[in-house]
């Protein structure tokens, strides 16, 4: 074994940490007998010689002897190479625009196509593993042959015939998960796969075999769906729920034509071959090894561990019918298996974050979780909830009840970093309930302030008013020291947010005393507290009248803004905010900017300055002085166009452009801004939803969004421009 491996050049080529002479010793690391050894070395291909999915040289140089590691039957853990050589074979380059490629990404895309070849090269030894004594080779080999091979029809062929006689149910199962990718990756294939697959998923088969028959259907033939598809998986979920816990190991084959008593009888009447021992009795190994510890924990103790997979591939196949996996979802929520309610949480969060929908009921439902003693399960819905904000009105009395009833869950202390509040405190906030008081008042009382209580407190509005009095005691309090914006900074914003002007000493002190370290941030939030008093805070103005003139460290825009926010002197704050238009700085420029649409026509003559930057590169720059164009001058056709142009450009932009089309109401029937409006409304996913990621308050800015576009179309517009 490994002919010729101390012949590669491995010391000339590189991986993610540095020169590969170390891949000899991984390679044969993974035909060790010991498991550790085997698990270390397949972290270190997956953490090096392919990080992240990238493929080097020495990756390419690999390709060889995995091969030769998956053939010889005496190498344990054959699957796990199996998959890493899918993996490393089956990167999609299809949606790359070579045109756009540096030469780094050109080397990379190179690597990835020779990777795909050498390994597709290679990839009718799958066809061999696919009757493999060796459960989880049988369980990737699927897989990988759907991937991998350039004959796809006798790929599918293979798949067919195979699943009458194999033995185990999660290798059925990969069966026909590979017959779907097939049918993806070559839609002349599609038709026919989805034939078997509705047969797979008629009455007389088992009730997991026609689950994954759906969940794929969903995949590659969405219209194959049965009509009542909710019923027809949530009657699936019911049977599987009644299957005793069984320990991993062998099923009965089933004949894929057979009837209905005899596949439900072949699986019913199974019994575990003795000796076997259960999953969780089975070593966690470590570094990869830990993930898939992980994936046993959530699924320890389920009679059918598999399922969460099937449906999450099943909803991501049903996509926008939002009704549909709603009620889906529901009925998993309705689930006696806590572990299957996790996952059901997990995948609500998703759709709620992503499509737009009715969800009363399924949030309710979300909130019933809270009340269960099961700690991963309340504490997942208090996950889902926090990121809901006005949407998480249905689970309010659930979220007061959960708050109250477990105060050490108020705040969440961290190995590093600051505490934060924790999920509940934090959803119920969001929902400006009276109710989260008692909790953000303890915090407030914490030796440190956790980061997120201003955010809260900004959240509750008035009702967190009962607060003024220990945010003015804390922030007297603070040591003006280095550390002290980390400590500063929770207290101020929740002092801004309840205008609280009987603070205004200690806010002077800190804006008089800030330390050199941040100190413009201290200043400028104590400048943004003042000028949230308003004309409360008119005993100040001397004060910020000569800090106007002399500036210092501290943004004369800010100055500015608070002066004009306590005094209304445009007089002489409009020479500062002219002057801030000059700014090096695009972020500075934009806070002149918007000070300025704060002036309204009393700064009507920085009308042409505001103008000639409708063409500047930055696009935010741009709509802000489009809209403080407006502001000063009441026009709205030179502004307009840059809006809506901003619009289709930039989807993070339309809350801020959706808000100024409210304000104008100019949105008549059959112009061009209740079009691009009435087609926001009209879209069904959210417009900031990203594939991969997501932000915390993504569902609250859409929510947003919709509501400013409703106001729009109204015909009721909200403020107009200053006057």
């Amino acid at each position: 074994m490994f002919a010729g491996i101390d012949e590669v050049d491995w010391a000339s080529m590189e991986h993610a940490y540095g020169p590969a002479d170390d891949v000899p010793a991984m390679l044969r690391g993974l035909a060790s007998a010991d498991p550790a050894e085997r698990e270390a070395a397949l972290d270190g291909m997956y953490g090096a010689v392919h990080h992240q999915g990238d493929v080097y040289a020495c990756t390419l140089a690999c390709i060889p002897f995995l091969f030769e590691l998956v053939a010889d039957p005496g190498i344990r853990d054959r699957g796990s190479i199996v998959e890493l050589l899918t993996s490393i074979g089956g990167i999609d380059l299809d949606g790359d625009d070579e045109d756009e490629l540096d030469e780094e990404e050109i080397e990379a895309a190179a690597n990835y196509a020779m990777a795909a070849t050498a390994v597709t090269v290679g990839a009718g030894v799958f066809f061999e593993l696919m009757a493999d004594e060796d459960r989880g080779v049988r369980l990737a080999a699927p897989l990988a042959l759907a991937t991998l091979h350039s004959h796809p029809v006798r790929v599918l062929a293979l798949l067919r015939e195979r699943l009458p006689v194999e033995p185990a149910e999660e290798v059925r199962l990969a069966l026909v998960e590979a017959a779907g990718r097939v049918a993806l990756r070559h839609q002349g294939l599609a038709g026919q796969v989805a034939g078997w697959l509705t047969r797979l998923a008629g009455e007389g088969f088992p009730p997991g075999l026609r689950l994954a028959a759906l969940a794929q259907l969903a995949r590659c033939a969405p219209d194959a769906l049965p009509g009542d598809v909710v019923r027809v998986v949530t009657g699936l979920l019911r049977q599987l729920r009644s299957v005793p816990v069984r320990r991993a190991g062998a099923a009965p084959a089933i004949d894929a034509q057979a009837g209905a008593a005899e596949a439900v009888t072949a699986v019913d009447a199974h019994s575990e071959p003795a000796g076997e021992p259960p999953v969780e009795e089975r070593a966690a190994p470590v570094t990869v090894g830990q993930l898939r510890a992980l994936s046993d924990e959530g699924t320890s103790g389920r009679s059918v561990p598999w399922t969460a997979d099937l449906l999450r591939t099943l909803h991501v196949g049903l996509d926008d019918r939002v009704a549909e996996r709603t009620a889906l979802l529901t009925d998993q929520l309705r689930s006696p298996d806590h572990q299957q309610r996790i996952d059901a949480l997990r995948m609500s969060s998703g759709l709620v974050r992503v499509w737009r929908g009715s969800y009363e009921e399924l949030v309710r439902l979300v909130g019933e979780q809270l009340a269960t003693p099961e700690p991963r399960l309340a504490e997942a819905a208090a996950h889902v909830l926090e990121d809901l904000f006005g949407l998480a009105a249905p689970a309010a009395d659930a979220l007061a009840a959960r708050v109250a009833a477990d105060p050490g869950a108020w705040v969440q202390d961290w190995p590093s970093g600051p505490p934060g509040l924790g999920s509940a405190v934090k959803a119920l906030a969001g929902l400006g309930d009276a109710r989260a008081v008692p909790a953000l008042a303890a915090a407030l009382e914490r030796p440190e302030v956790p980061h997120d209580v201003g955010f809260a407190i900004d959240c509750m509005g008035v009702a967190a008013a009962p607060l003024t009095a220990v945010l003015r005691r804390r922030l007297g309090e603070v040591h003006l020291d280095e550390g002290a914006y980390d400590r500063v900074s929770p207290l101020l914003t929740g002092l801004t947010a309840l205008r609280a002007h009987e603070a205004m000493p200690e806010v002077l002190r800190v804006l008089r005393g800030a330390p050199d370290y941040r100190g413009e941030w201290l200043r400028t939030a104590a400048l943004r507290a003042l000028g949230s008093f308003g004309p409360a805070a008119h005993s100040v103005v001397p004060e910020l009248r000569t800090l106007l003139r002399r500036p210092g460290n501290t943004s004369a825009t800010e100055v500015a803004q608070a002066l004009w926010a306590v005094d209304g002197d445009a007089d002489t704050v409009l020479p500062v905010l002219i002057e801030g238009l000059q700014a090096e700085r695009v972020h500075e420029r934009r806070s002149a900017v918007n000070a300025l649409g704060r002036l309204g026509t009393r700064a009507a003559v920085t009308a042409p300055r505001l103008r000639a930057l409708l063409g500047h590169e930055e696009l935010w720059l741009r709509v802000d002085a489009a809209i403080a164009l407006w502001d000063v001058s009441g026009r709205a056709e030179e502004s307009v166009p840059v809006l809506l142009a901003a619009w289709e450009k930039n989807r993070h932009i339309r809350v801020r452009v959706a808000e100024c089309l409210a304000r104008m109401g100019i949105a008549g029937a059959g112009s061009d801004v209740a079009r691009v409006l009435s087609a926001e409304l009209a879209s069904a996913r959210r417009h900031n939803a990203m594939d991969g990621g997501y932000g915390s308050h993504d569902t609250y800015e859409d929510e947003k969004l919709l509501a400013l576009c409703r106001q729009a179309l109204s015909g009721h517009p909200g403020k107009g421009p200053t006057t």
